[in-house]
């Protein structure tokens, strides 16, 4: 069962920023040096200072985010609500193919359960993130970024009636996204949301490093206050704008090893019916099949089709899971060619060792031509409803095996946890 409230959120208060895309940001884990920079030159009050913290004295970088936090609630740009609030949230943005899409969701407190318990995951998680964001959680105590979940049946039907006026804030972002943001303080609305979705079971989209650590910092504080519940941005699984992005592989490591280098090659023609296709032809997404991918290297510099023909390696790798799981694209990629060929192991994996990501084909070309990695496994999306299934028989999907779009911004609003 979730549980599901309004929020007492912390938030700008427009009246005292020059505008709300001046003090918004991307996830802190899409964040590079260059944009951080260009990011906190917009405003001394955007939100980067706060979930990416730098402290320019030398100091800790988490305590310098509380001591700021601290500091612009005191002076009146950051403003505490005086009534619980749901947040509506539509997002506009352009699909692949150019058409324009909007995905409508809302902002709420959703109470921590252990995974299985009304909340499930979807992907495994890697330690390093979880340690940051425990720290940043202990020094501000606040959730600063929405997690990203979604629920069965259609919660928008209860919100959509409140959105006659102009919405609080608007941003477009790099991407072209348009945000559109509305507070939504009805009980009625409330109550009617928390009743639809209490029978049902929320699914972790983007976010699965910080509920971890949410539960990690409930366990230090007790239960039984405000650290019970956590941010989240919660979207329909059935929101016709809901939409999965294929995350390509990487592949590093392979410039000083002949060995590997043919080891590969060799691996790939056994498992694999291989075709070369033009440059055009490169990216997988729209062909049917089991473990369908597009493959090209920095030695070659050709464009290849693989499709699995080995439906027995498959089988001794993956047999004791569900349908669903022994189908997925990346985990025929992990299980095969990650591990049976390259011969990474899952910490490997998990730590990023000799692997990388990207979900943009553009820029996997352009990182082989860099020397940066000598080999790229496009992938194809995976179908929401796949994931759910993954999730469903108990599953974890491999790192990265989705990229839900458009991201979230942080900064919208704050989660107060004492």
């Amino acid at each position: 069962m979730a549980e599901v409230l309004p929020l007492q959120a912390v938030h700008y208060d427009l009246g005292r920023v020059k505008q709300l895309a001046d003090v918004v940001a991307p996830p802190y884990d899409v964040i590079d040096e260059a944009q951080r920079a260009e990011l906190a030159a917009r405003s001394p009050y955007n939100v980067v200072e706060l979930d990416l913290p730098r402290d320019p004295d030398g100091g800790d970088p988490y305590e310098h985010a509380a001591e700021l936090l601290r500091q612009w609630t005191d002076e009146g740009v950051l403003a505490p609500d005086s009534e619980p609030t749901v947040w509506a949230l539509e997002q506009d943005y352009s699909a692949p193919d150019g058409s324009r899409l909007t995905r409508r969701g809302f902002l709420a407190r959703v109470k921590l359960t252990s995974y299985g318990e009304g909340i499930r995951p979807h992907e495994r998680t890697q330690p390093g993130p979880k340690e940051d964001r425990l720290r940043l959680t202990r020094a501000t105590r606040h959730n600063l970024s929405p997690i990203f979940a979604l629920h069965p049946g259609d919660a928008w039907q209860h919100l959509e009636p409140g959105l006659g006026g102009d919405p609080w804030g608007e941003v477009t972002d790099g991407d072209g996204t348009t945000h559109r943001i509305w507070r939504i303080a009805d009980p009625a609305v409330h109550e009617a949301i928390a009743a639809q979705l209490e029978q049902g079971e929320l699914l972790i989209a983007d976010g699965h490093h910080r509920y971890e650590t949410s539960l990690a910092y409930q366990r230090e504080v007790g239960p039984g206050g405000a650290a019970d519940y956590v941010l989240m941005a919660l979207v329909s699984l059935e929101d016709p704008g809901l939409t999965v992005f294929p995350t390509h592989r990487l592949i590093s490591g392979l410039a000083d090893d002949p060995a590997k280098q043919e080891a590969l090659g060799s691996g790939l023609r056994e498992l694999f019916e291989i075709e070369e296709v033009p440059a055009d032809q490169l990216d997988p997404g729209g062909v049917e099949g089991v473990g369908v991918f597009g493959y090209i290297d920095s030695h070659l510099k050709r464009g290849f089709r693989l499709r699995l023909a080995s439906n027995p390696a498959l089988d001794r790798a993956l047999g004791g899971r569900s349908e669903a799981y022994r189908t997925l694209d990346a985990a025929i990629l992990e299980e095969l060619v990650l591990k049976g060929i390259l011969g990474m192991s899952t910490e490997d994996i998990a730590a990023k060792r000799g692997i990388g990501y990207t979900p943009s084909i553009e820029e996997a070309l352009a990182k082989l031509d860099a020397g940066d990695y000598q080999a790229a496994f496009l992938l194809r999306p995976t179908p929401v409803e796949q994931v759910r299934e993954v999730a469903a028989a108990g599953e974890t999907m491999p790192p990265k095996s989705t990229y839900f779009f458009p991201k979230l911004l942080t900064g919208v609003v704050f989660n107060p946890l004492s």
